[in-house]
């Protein structure tokens, strides 16, 4: 209601005020609008940062699996050894068990022209034959383990020059990775310093959701602008009466298809201002 007060010469006459409610609409439209920028204005930044983290992003997962792939090699060629060295260690075994049924089998002969009957004989041929096919038998496990011993010198070099291989191109990719490090470090920390100033300006609650919408996107968008009358993430079209409230920036509207923050041209580009500063 307007307010009465008396002029000098005793008439009333109305003096215009501005209701307590419009003021305090205005205020909150401030902070909502101040808050949009902010909010635009920070995926902006982290837009930048996506970009630099998606460049050198691919190269560490590169980088884990040549690591792992090395480690896998590593410990095939230590198994091959192992299995090589149990094999000349059998090489040994049998060779220790030909020289003993050697020495037997010498016994043998020299007791058998000793022999007082013919059942002496035989027994000591039988054993000599006997001998004979344990020696026979250490040999073809000699053979056999110098096949696999040869078979295992092949598996090794290969699995050696696999291994170099994949150590010089880790060499590659730690270098490279090096050099995109040293070339994005600064300005990722410029970037992430301005990531935490526009925070500060955003709503706590707007904040969290922002973070968890962006989290859920599969391209980081949390905060997107209008673009052709529809929503700038999913492309939905949004109605030209949403699109209305979206310009007055009394309230944060969200797209009702993916549930994205939504923006027109005026926050956008007050927001691009904002990160000139």
């Amino acid at each position: 209601m307007p307010k009465k007060t008396t002029s000098t010469k005793g008439k009333e006459v109305a003096e215009p005020v501005v209701a307590q409610a419009d003021v305090h609409q205005v205020e909150v439209d401030k902070t909502v609008e101040t808050g949009l920028v902010a909010l635009y204005a920070l995926q902006r930044v982290d837009s930048e940062i996506d970009k630099i983290r998606i460049v050198r992003g691919e190269l560490p997962q590169a980088i884990q699996d040549l690591e792992d792939e090395i480690a896998g090699l590593e410990t095939r060629i230590s198994n091959y050894r192992n299995e090589e060295a149990t094999a000349n260690g059998r090489i040994a075994e049998e060779k220790k068990n030909i020289a003993e049924y050697n020495a037997r089998r010498e016994v043998l002969a020299e007791q058998q022209n000793n022999v007082r009957n013919n059942r002496q004989y035989e027994d000591i041929n039988k054993e000599m034959e006997y001998k004979e096919l344990e020696i026979q038998l250490s040999e073809r496990h000699i053979k056999e383990a110098n096949a696999r011993i040869k078979e295992l010198c092949q598996h090794i070099e290969v699995a050696q020059q696999l291994e170099k291989d994949k150590q010089e191109d880790l060499e590659v990719k730690r270098s490279e990775l090096d050099g995109i490090i040293k070339e994005t470090e600064e300005e990722e920390e410029r970037l992430h310093a301005k990531s935490v100033e526009q925070e500060k300006l955003i709503d706590p609650r707007y904040l969290t959701a922002y973070k968890r919408i962006r989290s859920a996107a599969r391209n980081g968008l949390a905060a997107v602008k209008i673009d052709r009358d529809a929503c700038g993430g999913c492309f939905s079209k949004i109605p030209p009466q949403r699109q209305m409230e979206i310009k007055m920036h009394k309230k944060v509207i969200v797209c009702e298809h993916c549930g994205r923050i939504l923006v027109d041209d005026d926050i956008a580009a007050r927001a691009e201002e904002q990160l000139k500063k």
